[in-house]
C-alpha cells in the first residue's frame, strides 16, 4: 500500500457523526463521504442533515440523514438501527454533538449541570456501547470524540463546559484501553473555530483580540477538525489510540477576552 493510500475510506467504512448539520459535524461527515466513507448524518434539525446528505450524493457518495434528540437514549438507539438497516453495519463513530456556554457557578442550577453533563459525556458513552459490538465484527473499529481545548485550561465562567469536556476527554483515554486493539479510541481538542454561526455574533474587536493571542495569528476553520478526524479514521493512524489531539493554534491557554 502507497503511504497515499492510507488517507483513505472506502464503502467497507460506515461512519456515524453526531451533531451532522452544522459546524465542525458537517465538515466531518463530508471529509468522511470524500475519502470514500458511507455516512450517517445524525442531529435533531432533519433539514440541516438533509441538505448535507444531499451534498454527499451529489458527490457521489452514500449518506443517509438521520433527525434525532441526541440526549434521548431511545432516539440513539434509533440512529444505530438506522446504520445498521441502511448500511448493513459501523465502523466509525464521532461523537460531536454537546456543547455549553459561558456559566455562573452561583446561577447555574445543578440539574442544568447535569444536562450538560449528560448532553457531553454520557451520550457519547452510550453511542459508543451501541456501536462497539457492530465494530468489534469488523475489526475496523474508530471512535473519536470531539472535546475542547476548555478541558485543560484554567478560566472563569467554564466550570461546567469545562468539567463536562475534561471528562469526555478522560473517558476517551479510559475506553481505549477497554476496546484495543479491535475498536480505536481517539479525541480532538478544537481551539477557537470559526464556525458560519459564530461569525454572525462575534465582534470585530473580539476577533482581532482572540487572532493576536493565538500563536497562529487566526482562528481554525471547521476544516482544520475535519482533516484532524480524516486522519483519526483512517489507516493513517492505525497505531494510535487514546489520544487527544489538539488543534488550537498552538494555544496553551484561553484566547477569550475576559
Amino acid at each position: 500500500m502507497k503511504l497515499i493510500d492510507r488517507f483513505k475510506l472506502d464503502s467497507s467504512n460506515v461512519a456515524i457523526v453526531t451533531g451532522a448539520g452544522r459546524g465542525i459535524g458537517r465538515a466531518i461527515a463530508l471529509s468522511y463521504a470524500e475519502a470514500g466513507a458511507r455516512v450517517v448524518c445524525a442531529a435533531r434539525t432533519l433539514a440541516d442533515v438533509d441538505k448535507v446528505a444531499g451534498e454527499i450524493h451529489s458527490q457521489g457518495g452514500q449518506a443517509l440523514a438521520v433527525a434525532a434528540d441526541l440526549t434521548d437514549g431511545k432516539d440513539r438507539e434509533a440512529v444505530v438501527k438506522a446504520a445498521i438497516d441502511k448500511f448493513g453495519g459501523i465502523t466509525h463513530l464521532v461523537n460531536n454533538v454537546g456543547g455549553a456556554g459561558p456559566t455562573d457557578p452561583l446561577k447555574l442550577s445543578w440539574q442544568e449541570f447535569d444536562h450538560y453533563m449528560h448532553f457531553n459525556v454520557t451520550t457519547a458513552y452510550h453511542f459508543t456501547q451501541l456501536c462497539v459490538p457492530f465494530m468489534r465484527e469488523t475489526g475496523l473499529g474508530n471512535i473519536i470524540n470531539i472535546t475542547s481545548g476548555a478541558a485543560r485550561y484554567v478560566q472563569k465562567q467554564f466550570s461546567c463546559y469545562g468539567t463536562a469536556k475534561a471528562a469526555l476527554s478522560h473517558l476517551t483515554k479510559l475506553l481505549s484501553q477497554e476496546f484495543a486493539p479491535a475498536v480505536r479510541v481517539n479525541g480532538i481538542a478544537p481551539g477557537p473555530i470559526l464556525t458560519d454561526a459564530l461569525n454572525k455574533v462575534m465582534p470585530p474587536d473580539v476577533r482581532k483580540y482572540m487572532e493576536e493571542h493565538t500563536p497562529m495569528q487566526c482562528l481554525g476553520e471547521v476544516e482544520d477538525i475535519a482533516a484532524a478526524a480524516l486522519y483519526l479514521a483512517t489507516p493513517a493512524s492505525k497505531w494510535v489510540t487514546g489520544k487527544i489531539i489538539e488543534v488550537d493554534g498552538g494555544a496553551e491557554q484561553s484566547v477569550f477576552p475576559g
